[in-house]
Order: structure tokens, then C-alpha cells, then sequence
């Protein structure tokens, strides 16, 4: 075995020494990159986004990046890649009301104050927004200081004890969300009545089932139209065959419900089949699931409470009166908090209508569907409401703070935009001041082109700051990542290039605030993706792969220098 060993390493070393003295000969033929490497190569080569700024042309000029904070907190790639490739940041959801108003009404900055220190170790400018807006509310606080007044005596409920507490976050089919009790079975023929209070976090209705469990089938009672304050409801049903399960379904309310004092019997009887109907100890007996739908045991005060008091509605005047106040401390105390780094902000978000009069503005009333965070100051304050929000944002915040007033659609075929500048006319004839309009431009690579150039055109000629401010371009209705093509990146990457080229055209440079991307990376297709969920919006993709649409940016933006 040693010798055939030995045998083996000589000719390994002869054959060794022979390949050592042949000349290298290269081959006669090259292998051409694929075009698509190319490409990717070329885009990969731009410098970062921000240093094609022209800053002695446009001093003002910011080229901003939407995040939220944890992205930013985290310190990995996308907080690298905004750093390197932007100026400024706006933050989508935590700096609004609905995040930083707390139940009781205090405002929570902590995680605001982090931020800015957070900014301000890579010298990352901050944009605000927003301080007044319909969406993004604490409207379960905002309609708590103008409900009705309950007093002693006669004529109605109060709230007292404690409630079964059911809350689901999204509308999907009714009974997709379900709350449930087994009672003893129901005789066929006879009748039944349920007496039930209720209450919603917002108007909607609910259906009440008598169920079997051991085909599913049931009897329908009927549906509760809810109302924000607690109403006494009878539903009755005759049983076509034993029931043994109480059913609520409230899968089409996306919001929290309570309901108190179940009282579930057969005509001509007094015995309740709800054993637990008052949940002033716990909630045993019922149970439910779907849609990450939740039941517990209310905060005690929440309940209903016994017949006996009586409720005064506050006047108009004096729900104008509280609000003006409650918008007043949350703009005082987030101004206060941040004027020594934030210089400018969205004071009022999307205050037109979208149809029919783009001259109105938008309202709350007659909704039915009002999401939990919705809450229009408008339908309170009425159209001074931007006022007011301007009038304290100046008052609260420096001198110099440039103030912006936002809105979407602007670039459609309609009168949105000039009906969002003559509110501006409007706001200012009242004595408050506009420093700038911000234009969102949420479009897809199928948005006209002259609509574009006629909105720049109408908001260069208001003379004041003009700012892109929430700039995504999609692929049309229904495309997403899945089933893009290689020539639809292109028309994103060419519409991207002309809204850049025709704002930095047609916007004097004196008034040009900025553009600010809203979705740098592609939106994922999840359930917890919150905005164009599952299309390629941004210049990169999830994998943070610069895209055609960077290469687009970056030249549209040198082209100028």
C-alpha cells in the first residue's frame, strides 16, 4: 500500500511539473455580460440620490424620505440608505395625533424626542406631519370631551361597572369575527327575546344568531344598529329547531363594541339562558375567534349602568369650544417639544372633498363606516378650522417655521387643486398665514401628463413654497410585483423623471421646497403592509436593488446642476 501511495505522488509531482511549463494560451472567444446585468451595472453606479442636488441654484431645495421610526431606530439597511441618499425624513405615522394623545389626553413624546436625537447624529433634517387631520386621530378621546353629560335622575343610563369589551381591527365577512355562548337548547316552535345594551366605538351594525353547533345552522334574531352611547335593544325569534349557542356576529365592524345586561329568555319565562350577563366578575362563558378579533372584561366604568340618569347633549358652540381647545394643547405641546430642530410642517392634511364639489370640504357626516382614528375637526370648528391650526402652529412654534397645508389628487382632472388654493385664499383672509402647498402625488405610470404640468403650473402662480410631498408612482390598478414587466419599470422610471424635471421646471427655484419619496422600497405583499400593498412603488425593491426609477431620479436631478 506505501508503494502504490509513493507511485501515485510522483506522477502527481511529474505531471505537475509539466503543466508548469506549457504556455498559457487564451481562449479564442469572450462571453458578452447579459444585457439585464449591464443595465444593473449602470444604475448601480450612480452616486447616492443627494449628491446631485444643486444647491446654489435651489438653497431651499430638500430631497426628503418617508419612514417609520422603528426603520429608523433599528440601524440597518434602510436607515443606512436614507442617510446616504436623503436630506430629510418625514415620519408616517408616529408623530400624528392618534400616536401621541394618550386616553386621558396627555401627549406622549417620548419616542419623538428619540427621533430628533436620532436626526440630529446624522444630520437629517425633520418635516412634520401632520398637526390637524381627519385620519390618524384619537377619536375615542376627541368624542369622549363632547359626549353628552349624564346626570342623576330620571330618564337614562349611565355608565357604571363593567361590560363584555369585543374588538376587531378590520372588516372582512360577518361571521368572520364571532363572540359566542352555549345555552341550554331551545325548543322548537317556541319564541325567544333577547334584551341586550350596547355601544360602539363608532355607528355600525352587529347580527345576533341562535346557533347549533352540531350542524351550524341557526336562527337569525336580527342585527343592532349601534350608536357611541348605550341603547337598549329587543330582538325576538321563533326557534325552527334546538339551538344550544348564543351568536354575535360583528365581522363587518372594524372598530370596539361593548355590550352589557344579555338577558336571553323564552316567551313566558323568566329564566335568563345568559347565565353571565352583567360582567361585573369575568367574562366565563364566553369565548369567540376570527380575524384577530379580542373579548375581555371592560375597564369598570365602562359598563351600563342602571336606569336613572339623564344625558344633556353638549350645544354646537360648546363642542366648538372643547375641540378648539384640545387641537390648541396637542399643537402647543408637540411645537413646544420640537421647534428647537423642526422648521417646518403639515399643519392641515387632505382638507378637500374628493366629489362632487372639490371646493367643499370634506366631512364626516352621514359616514357609517367611520375607521376607529377618524375624527373631522371640521364638522366642529367648521371651515375655520385650518384657522385655528395655523394661527397655533405660528403661535407655538419659531418665527420663521414654514407652514404647509397638504392634500392628494391634486394632479387629477378635476377642480381639487384649485379648490385646496382658494382655501388657502380663504385661510389667509382670516388672518392667518400659508407659507407653502404640498402636493402628494400618489400616481401610476398611466397618470396624464398635461394634468401634471397644469397643477405645477396653478400652484407656481400661488407664489408660495411648493413641495412633492408624498411622491410614489405605481404600475396601474391591479399590477403588482408579481406580474410587472420590464417595460412597465420603464414607464415608472420615465414618469418618475418628468415629475422631477417639470416641478424643478416649472417651480420658480426660490419656491421649491423639495420632493419627498414615500415609499422607497417596494411594498411588500403582506397583511401588514399599510400602504399600495404588493406593488413596486419605490425606486428600490424589498431587496433594496436600485431600480430604473433610481437611475431616472438621479438623472433628472443632475440635469439641472
Amino acid at each position: 500500500m506505501k508503494k502504490i501511495n509513493k507511485t501515485i505522488v510522483i506522477l502527481l509531482s511529474l505531471s505537475t511539473v509539466w503543466s508548469s511549463c506549457t504556455k498559457y494560451e487564451p481562449l479564442e472567444f469572450a462571453v458578452d455580460k447579459p444585457e439585464k446585468v449591464l443595465a444593473q451595472e449602470d444604475i448601480n453606479a450612480y452616486n447616492p440620490l443627494k449628491s446631485y442636488l444643486d444647491k446654489q441654484a435651489s438653497p431651499a431645495f430638500k430631497l426628503g424620505v418617508a419612514l417609520n421610526m422603528n426603520d429608523y431606530f433599528n440601524k440597518g439597511v434602510l436607515y443606512r440608505l436614507a442617510n446616504r441618499n436623503f436630506e430629510e425624513m418625514v415620519i408616517g405615522y408616529e408623530m400624528k395625533h392618534g400616536s401621541i394623545v394618550q386616553a386621558d389626553g396627555s401627549l406622549n413624546l417620548s419616542r419623538v424626542e428619540q427621533l430628533i436625537t436620532a436626526a440630529q447624529e446624522n444630520n437629517m433634517t425633520l418635516y412634520g406631519h401632520t398637526l390637524c387631520w381627519h385620519s390618524g386621530q384619537n377619536a375615542a378621546y376627541l368624542n369622549k370631551l363632547i359626549a353628552p353629560v349624564v346626570l342623576p335622575g330620571s330618564g337614562g343610563p349611565a355608565l357604571a361597572g363593567h361590560a363584555l369589551k369585543m374588538s376587531n381591527p378590520s372588516v372582512v365577512n360577518a361571521w368572520e369575527a364571532q363572540t359566542a355562548y352555549d345555552i341550554t337548547p331551545t325548543e322548537v316552535g317556541k319564541e325567544y327575546v333577547l334584551k341586550i345594551v350596547a355601544r360602539g366605538s363608532k355607528t355600525g351594525n352587529i347580527g345576533i344568531d341562535l346557533q347549533s353547533t352540531s350542524n351550524y345552522t341557526g336562527d337569525n334574531m336580527g342585527s343592532l344598529a349601534l350608536t357611541t352611547s348605550y341603547k337598549e335593544y329587543e330582538l325576538k325569534v321563533t326557534a325552527t329547531a334546538a339551538r344550544n349557542r348564543f351568536i354575535i356576529n360583528f365581522g363587518q365592524y372594524d372598530g370596539t363594541i361593548f355590550i352589557d345586561k344579555v338577558v336571553l329568555t323564552k316567551t313566558g319565562s323568566s329564566t335568563n339562558l345568559i347565565a353571565n350577563s352583567d360582567f361585573e366578575n369575568n367574562i366565563d362563558g364566553w369565548f369567540g375567534w376570527g380575524n384577530n378579533s379580542s373579548r375581555a372584561q371592560s375597564a369598570n366604568g365602562e359598563g351600563y349602568g342602571s336606569p336613572g340618569g339623564s344625558t344633556i347633549e353638549k350645544t354646537p358652540a360648546e363642542k366648538e369650544a372643547i375641540l378648539t381647545k384640545a387641537l390648541e394643547t396637542f399643537i402647543a405641546g408637540m411645537l413646544e417639544k420640537t421647534k428647537g430642530y423642526i422648521k417646518a410642517w403639515d399643519v392641515v392634511n387632505e382638507p378637500m372633498s374628493d366629489w362632487p364639489d372639490q371646493y367643499a370640504l370634506k366631512t364626516g357626516i352621514g359616514k357609517t363606516d367611520l375607521a376607529d382614528d377618524e375624527f373631522y375637526w371640521q364638522d366642529y370648528l367648521g371651515k375655520d378650522y385650518a384657522v385655528k391650526a395655523f394661527q397655533f402652529a405660528r403661535k407655538y412654534g419659531n418665527t420663521n417655521d414654514l407652514l404647509f397645508i397638504n392634500d392628494y389628487g391634486l394632479e387629477g382632472s378635476g377642480n381639487k387643486c384649485k379648490g385646496l388654493i382658494a382655501y388657502v385664499s380663504y385661510i389667509e383672509s382670516k388672518g392667518a398665514k400659508v407659507d407653502g402647498i404640498g402636493t402628494q402625488m400618489h400616481i401610476d405610470i398611466n397618470t396624464n401628463k398635461d394634468n401634471i404640468v397644469n397643477m405645477f403650473t396653478l400652484l407656481a402662480a400661488t407664489g408660495k413654497f411648493i413641495k412633492v410631498s408624498e411622491l410614489d408612482i405605481g404600475l396601474g390598478t391591479g399590477i403588482k410585483t408579481t406580474n410587472a414587466t420590464a417595460e412597465m419599470y420603464q414607464k415608472q422610471a420615465d414618469l418618475y423623471k418628468f415629475v422631477v424635471e417639470k416641478y424643478l421646471e416649472i417651480i420658480p427655484k426660490n419656491k421649491q421646497y423639495g420632493i419627498t419619496i414615500w415609499s422607497p422600497l417596494d411594498s411588500p405583499d403582506q397583511e401588514n403592509s399599510f400602504w399600495r400593498r404588493g406593488e413596486p412603488i419605490g425606486l428600490w425593491t424589498e431587496g433594496f436593488v436600485r431600480k430604473p426609477a433610481y437611475q431616472a431620479v438621479a438623472e433628472a436631478l443632475q440635469a439641472k446642476k
